[in-house]
């Protein structure tokens, strides 16, 4: 397999590079000074929209779709090293070349789904950069990276569809340009294969019972990049069938074209137990031990001990909070849980006392000392 970079992607690569040097880079601390003086945090700083007319005159402009009449016609092998370029301010750069997510997601939704009326409507203003989406998915309830869990409710009534549910992590629902939500939700409860239980509708924005209710935080603030994460709340909410993305009862598949999401089976979780059941014994043992050892021989007679809990039990109880935030999904970081705060907390140990290379090296000489 030949992983060499072909011509355009070449002269692509020289083109952005240059972009990133001239315009990206030197417009990071513009933006944060004008997102301080924006009415709200959620708006976009002016610099922004300025590198996005920037990056469309320059023809780096929608380079992820590989449809040669929506997008760029780049093929993944074309686009990966131009993501990774990208990459090098996140804040800015994917927005600039509006190759964001979610819009990214949405937009490649709607054109392998979406009827002529919805591209016409949705995706041209999308491609365009005039608008913003979010893709609701995500629920508080639920294992949502199982997306047959989803319980929002979307029912047929005569021509229109009643959505109703609550979500949250939605990406960009913050954002005041955000104009129409991709939404997955049950249209068939009851049907055999659960797989096609699940339909995406297009709800705009502004259609009544739509309720952008508050930021999520991610361990501790709020994300304002690219329009923050929400949770939204769905009453009542009508919209025609036209709305419907593909056919009912595809929205399981759809979301797993547009997400291929993961899961934490049951199995892992007891593994996950079992494992942390051993760690904390070993680290009641050697505190134990230590604590012994300073009643009889003092702290001195004891530091080797001592050094190594200060590296193990922090570094223990991290990793134990970590694996229980992934259990807990987007709960794990929210602010509704303490495990953010507690990981925050855990993480801040591994410093506070000195950092685990001090004592690792302290340690380290004390064991070679012994041999040399």
């Amino acid at each position: 397999m030949d992983f060499a970079f072909d011509a355009r992607t070449e002269e692509l690569r020289t083109r952005l590079l240059a972009f990133m040097d001239e315009h990206v880079y030197p417009a990071e601390e513009v933006a944060e000074e004008q997102r301080a003086r924006l009415a709200s945090p959620w708006d976009t700083p002016q610099v922004v929209e300025d590198l996005k007319a920037e990056a469309r005159r320059q023809g780096l402009w929608n380079l992820f779709l590989p449809d040669a009449e929506y997008g760029a016609g780049l093929t993944n092998l074309q686009y990966a090293p131009l993501a990774e370029i990208t990459g090098r301010s996140p804040h800015l750069a994917p927005t600039a070349l509006n190759c964001a997510a979610p819009d990214t997601g949405n937009m490649e939704v709607l054109h392998q789904f979406g009827t002529d009326a919805q591209r016409k409507r949705w995706l041209e203003p999308l491609l365009a950069g005039g608008i913003r989406s979010a893709f609701a998915m995500t629920e508080p309830e639920v294992a949502s990276s199982d997306a047959t869990n989803i319980e929002t409710r979307i029912a047929r009534d005569g021509g229109e569809y009643v959505v109703n549910g609550r979500k949250w992590y939605i990406s960009g629902a913050m954002n005041p340009h955000c104009a129409v939500f991709v939404v997955m939700g049950k249209t068939d409860p009851d049907a055999g294969d659960i797989r096609r239980q699940q339909s995406m509708v297009l709800v705009p924005r502004d259609t009544p019972g739509l309720e952008v209710r508050r930021a999520m935080r991610v361990y501790g603030y709020e994300d304002h990049s690219h329009g923050g994460h929400a949770e939204v709340v769905f009453t009542d909410v009508r919209v025609p069938v036209a709305n419907l993305v593909g056919e009912e009862g595809g929205g399981f598949a759809i979301a797993q074209a547009r997400l291929g999401p993961g899961r934490v089976y049951k199995r892992q979780v007891q593994n996950w137990i079992a494992d942390a059941r051993v760690t904390v014994e070993q680290l009641r043992l050697l505190v134990l031990k230590t604590a012994w050892l300073m009643d009889t021989v003092g702290n001195r007679g004891a530091h080797t001990e001592i050094q190594a809990i200060k590296i193990a039990t922090p570094r223990a109880v991290v990793s134990l909070l970590d694996q229980a935030v992934q259990l807990y999904g987007a709960g794990g970081v929210s602010q509704d849980t303490p495990l953010a705060e507690l990981w925050a907390s855990a993480r801040t140990l591994r410093l506070a006392d000195g950092p685990d290379e001090v004592h690792q090296r302290s340690l380290a000489r004390r064991e070679i000392k012994k041999y040399a």
